[in-house]
């Protein structure tokens, strides 16, 4: 089954359950190159007008690179639950990083280039953003428990927030 091109208001997800227990892949770049990586923190919804959607990348993750650079990105989310596959797929490309391996091609992912960006032809639904905003987490703004359970030795998070410019779904 190919991913065909939906309005938003079509798409019924719960955030909860597909971002935070089945998480999903950040793909940023062109058929010319690009990097993805698994995320399990983000944020739907309605920011100044539009239908957005936020994603956090730390700076030392390949990924990082590619979101600087490039206008658009994409998050591919999977059915993890019919495909349990698509689970091992995504904790490969949380734990590998682009740099070393390429993670389409180990995980059996099929990259699609679209709208100037790149998706999977495997994954459920996909949002197509166009970045609107980039800017890093103030740690000191942060609880202290927050701040260090999750950032310790480990660096800043940047926030994307991208406008969903097209939804592709199953």
């Amino acid at each position: 089954m190919s991913l065909n091109e939906i309005k938003i208001s079509d798409l019924l997800v719960n955030p909860w359950e597909r971002i935070g227990k089945d998480w999903f892949l950040i793909t940023s770049g062109d058929k010319d190159g690009y990097n993805t990586m698994t995320a399990s923190w983000g944020f739907m919804g309605v920011m100044w007008g539009k239908d957005t959607f936020e994603a956090v990348v730390r700076h030392n993750r390949y990924t990082y690179e590619f979101m600087e650079k490039n206008d658009l990105f994409t998050v591919s989310f999977f059915d993890v639950e019919n495909e349990p596959d698509k689970k091992d797929a995504l904790k490969f490309c949380g734990a590998n990083s682009g740099r070393d391996v390429n993670k389409a091609e180990k995980t059996g992912l099929t990259p699609f280039f679209t709208d100037g960006t790149t998706a999977f032809n495997e994954a459920s639904f996909v949002l197509v953003c166009r970045k609107l905003y980039a800017g890093d987490f103030d740690l000191e703004k942060l609880n202290a428990d927050e701040r260090n359970k999750w950032y310790g030795n480990d660096p800043v998070h940047r926030q994307y927030i991208g406008e969903i410019i097209k939804v592709y779904s199953k």
